[in-house]
């Protein structure tokens, strides 16, 4: 008999489902119904497949307001993130779909003959998706996996496996054939290791903790499997005195608590400037203050809850009793909620401000010049995301080009937009997803020489 994951709403802790866990021996019969529904899939021409891709993206936007309000349900999402993230879904697969025919080799001059370049679909890609953002993250291995010719079996994570059971049979809706995007939820060292185990399955895609991550990538090391990771963040903010420091401090506490601070890209470490130093908490004070914390399906909520029990010990865990710093409010009674906090009087070295506490949490710490401030956000494991607060466009440039880290905004926070590359540096991951290569991550490159001499 299987086990079941019971699926908790973590503003009110009710059940919200409970969902049936994949074997391994039902892994390995998904890998073999989506390699049959891969080849059949990967001889369609091009112009079907994106056809049928577009369709997903309609259908998908037929029904985003239920797959929003899945999520607000099973993550706790507030309600405008939510509508996003089913969005995204849909701008994800449109635009994967604008690749399909567009997927080309090339002719390479040589002597002699002919040599031409093919780009040809994996097979089975496993793509492990997170909790944290769990429908359009599934996308962004889902989608462009798809469009380049390949089959997709998609492992949501245990707590957040409705919005990936409902894509799927969206998808059947709208005439992908069956069996070539299947949703396996089960848990990680079940259903995940089966995956990455399996031969017939070509790619890993995983996004989740740095510590599985590494096992995800021994395990593939065996088979010399593909692999793109994405494993997490401790991202600075970095405010230089010269720049718009109202501005600035504005923006920085949806930087870290959007999501409640369960967010890879979260600017959990704020740099600031010595001579800017105090105007900068004394305006951060209230712009922390203003955070509306609270039911995420109302529209008025800026940060809903974090995902489980488990998860709010976690982040306790990582604030030191009595530490200085500014609180915002939260609800209490049922449902897992941390309050807005922003550390000050900390250790750079502490691990509140090295390690990623994935959650609603930041620290801020200052520095001296340009040097200092690199220096500092360097000073972790990771190089996903920061932000440059400057006037100064040579700076701006100077300090993002020293930054060791994959996704940089100046002046902003923006950090992840379809049609532009994301991923990590160091031990924030490990290949790039999104953005107009993200098919060719997907497929094989074979080069074929013609003699044509006599």
């Amino acid at each position: 008999m299987n086990h079941e994951h019971r699926v908790l709403n973590p503003a009110t802790e009710e059940l919200v489902a409970t969902v049936p866990a994949t074997t391994a021996a039902e892994v390995d019969a998904a890998v073999t119904r989506a390699a049959a529904a891969q080849r059949a899939w990967a001889a369609l021409a091009p112009g079907d497949r994106a056809r049928l891709l577009r369709r997903f993206a309609v259908v998908v936007d037929e029904h985003a307001e239920e797959l929003a309000l899945l999520e607000v349900t099973e993550a706790g999402h507030t309600v405008g993130n939510a509508r996003w993230e089913a969005a995204n879904v849909r701008d994800l697969l449109d635009y994967a779909a604008g690749g399909v025919e567009r997927l080309t080799g090339r002719q390479i001059p040589v002597p002699g003959g002919i040599d031409l370049t093919f780009l040809e679909p994996l097979g089975v890609v496993g793509v492990i998706a997170p909790w944290n953002f769990p429908m359009p993250i599934a996308a962004w291995g889902t989608a462009p996996a798809l469009a380049a010719g390949n089959a997709v079996l998609l492992k949501p994570a245990e707590t957040t496996p409705l919005t990936a059971l409902r894509l799927a049979r969206l998808a059947l809706d709208a005439g992908l054939p069956e069996h070539l995007f299947q949703v396996l939820p089960g848990a990680g060292d079940v259903a995940g290791n089966a995956l990455v185990e399996h031969p017939g399955v070509a790619k890993i895609v995983f996004t989740g903790s740095a510590r599985v991550g590494k096992r995800i990538m021994a395990g593939c090391a065996d088979r010399v499997k593909r692999l793109t990771l994405e494993l997490g963040g401790k991202s600075p903010n970095i405010v230089f005195a010269d720049a718009d420091i109202e501005a600035a401090a504005a923006a920085a506490p949806m930087s870290f608590l959007d999501n409640a601070g369960q967010d890879c890209c979260a600017r959990s470490r704020i740099l600031v400037q010595r001579s800017a130093y105090d105007r900068f908490l004394e305006l951060l004070v209230p712009a922390v203050a203003s955070v509306v914390v609270g039911d995420p399906s109302d529209e008025k909520t800026d940060m809903g809850p974090l995902i489980s029990r488990t998860q709010l010990e976690r982040v306790r865990a990582y604030v030191p009793p009595g530490a200085d710093g500014i609180r915002g409010g939260a609800p209490t009674g049922p449902g897992f909620w941390f309050p807005p906090t922003v550390l000050t009087g900390i250790a750079p070295d502490a691990p509140v401000a090295t390690e990623e506490v994935f959650g609603p949490v930041a620290v801020v710490l200052p520095f001296d010049d340009e040097d200092d401030a690199v220096r500092l956000a360097d000073a972790t494991e990771h190089g996903l995301a920061g932000s440059i607060w400057t006037r100064d466009v040579g700076r701006a440039l100077r300090v993002s080009r020293a930054v060791r880290a994959g996704n940089l905004s100046v002046n902003s926070h923006s950090a992840v937009r379809y049609w532009t590359p994301f991923g990590g540096y160091k031990q924030s991951g490990l290949g790039r997803e999104l953005g107009p290569d993200a098919l060719t991550a997907f497929t094989e490159t074979k080069n074929v020489f013609i003699g044509t001499e006599a």
